[in-house]
């Protein structure tokens, strides 16, 4: 169920596109109805209709992702407000110049801020943020943790660099192939990682038992 929670605003930005994305027609009519006004020159093409909607669904997901979590009482992760932050000033410049080009650097960003937390944390701080998050759950040596800290920092690097590589020149003129890769393909990396990560633990946590 949290997982699901978790992906909300990407399986709706991802469904909400590809709904679009088959209808055309009827998402150009509906931005050219409802969201003119929030557009510059106040006209798109019937093929920049699904992105603008999709974007603006995938705002108000997160928007709505973290209002739950405050109506409930409960802390609102750090990097979902970022998330949200970065959704709504790049999703909104999509929207209002009706140009994919922002919304392609949104994951990078996050991933990127992501990293760079680490990093300040760990240089000026002398904190390892990992560790923090972690260590209630499982007991690791010094070292270890000191591994997960620059494995993780590397990692937001990397898919990051990743995504825009695929944004801007393998799908350079397919956005939908795009759309799909940041659904499933960063989606999938991250899965790989996280079990080979909980590998590389589980070796050190059984040493430590």
């Amino acid at each position: 169920m949290k997982l699901l929670f978790d992906f909300f605003p990407l399986l709706m930005f991802f469904g909400s596109y590809k709904l679009a994305d088959g209808h055309q027609a009827t998402a150009h009519e509906l931005v050219t109805q409802y969201l003119s006004g929030f557009i510059s020159g106040g006209v798109v093409t019937v093929q920049q209709a699904p992105m603008i909607l999709a974007t603006l669904v995938g705002i108000v997901a997160t928007a709505l992702q973290v209002s739950y979590l405050l109506l409930r009482g409960r802390k609102v992760d750090g990097m979902l407000w970022v998330s949200l932050v970065v959704f709504v000033v790049f999703g909104g410049a999509g929207i209002y110049f009706h140009d994919d080009t922002f919304i392609k650097w949104k994951p990078t960003l996050i991933y990127w801020i992501s990293g760079l937390a680490l990093l300040i944390g760990h240089v000026f701080f002398k904190k390892n943020l990992m560790r923090k998050a972690m260590e209630t759950q499982i007991k690791l040596p010094d070292e270890v943790w000191h591994k997960l800290l620059f494995a993780w920092m590397g990692f937001f690097a990397a898919i990051g660099a990743l995504n825009l590589f695929v944004a801007f020149v393998i799908y350079k003129n397919d956005l939908a192939a795009w759309v799909s890769f940041k659904a499933f393909g960063t989606t999938g990396i991250f899965f790989v990682f996280i079990i080979g990560q909980t590998l590389f633990l589980s070796k050190h946590i059984k040493e430590d038992a």
